[in-house]
């Protein structure tokens, strides 16, 4: 399968995305795997997917595939275990569902699925492809002719390196226990833990308490989000047409930047989403 740029979604105003109509890909190459996308949106500042392998599957790169990128990334699992290495320098690290991992532009990566159900991957990606940081970018690397999957170096001074090793990562994991957490000052119906908050890309999951709504909002970037459990309501004052939306799990939903929203959950149960801004929050 020779490498083909993926579909670019586009959205001129706040849009449900229903996972239903999600635009679909496949990539890769037979002999260093294929890929599974759902192609939620892809802006001028902000890149969405969802990526899936069966169980055994990977992703590695080759000439026409350079997994090596212009942009920060932020990958969320959805279900199964991923498994995500930088074959440049040894690094391997395992994410199971509900975890993270965020790397910067110029990190080599290959991904595998290390259980025994489908993986599932919500990707962030900014600055996006629109602005020529996936294929094109990669074509201008050096390709790597040699992966390395153990960090070497640290055998023989283990845990006593541990420290240096956090030090040297280019993947880093991110759990409950690595977020910044904050609390919604206006309701104390919703908290937020943020995986991440560079000058490119902020990442986040947020839970909305049971019959709780967040304080109105309103982002300098994109925003993309994704249902991860429970039913969502949005409230979008300035919308044109339809302003008032339910979103279930799977589901995406876009909102340009400048636009005021409110997040409502009208349930008795939490509910959660992870998002995504971009350039900035």
């Amino acid at each position: 399968m020779g490498y083909k740029p993926s579909p670019r979604p586009v959205f001129d105003r706040p849009s449900h995305i229903p996972y239903a109509g999600v635009t679909r890909h496949l990539w890769g190459e037979e002999n260093a795997g294929l890929v599974d996308d759902w192609i939620y949106a892809s802006t001028e500042n902000i890149h969405q997917i969802v990526f899936g392998m069966q169980p055994g599957g990977c992703f590695k790169h080759t000439d026409a595939f350079r997994t090596i990128f212009g942009a920060d990334e932020l990958l969320y699992v959805i279900s199964g275990t991923l498994g995500l290495a930088n074959p440049e320098t040894g690094e391997v690290c395992i994410a199971k569902q509900g975890e993270a991992l965020f790397f910067r532009k110029d990190t080599w990566h290959h991904g595998f699925n290390l259980g025994e159900e489908q993986v599932r991957v919500l990707e962030f990606f900014a600055p996006p492809p629109a602005k020529g940081t996936s294929g094109p970018y990669a074509r201008t690397k050096p390709l790597l002719s040699e992966n390395r999957y153990i960090q070497q170096e640290f055998l023989g001074r283990w845990p006593m390196a541990a420290e240096a090793q956090r030090e040297a990562r280019t993947i880093h994991p991110k759990r409950d226990a690595d977020m910044l957490w904050s609390l919604d000052a206006e309701t104390q119906g919703a908290y937020t833990g943020f995986y991440c908050a560079t000058d490119q890309l902020t990442v986040g999951k947020t839970t909305v308490l049971g019959g709780k709504r967040t304080r109105v909002e309103r982002h300098k970037g994109d925003e993309c989000l994704y249902v991860v459990s429970g039913v969502l309501n949005i409230h979008i004052p300035d919308a044109e047409g339809q302003a008032w939306f339910e979103l279930n799990p799977r589901d995406g939903f876009y909102i340009p930047a400048g636009f005021d929203h409110q997040y409502f959950n009208m349930a008795h149960t939490p509910c959660e989403f992870v998002f995504g801004t971009a350039p900035d929050y």
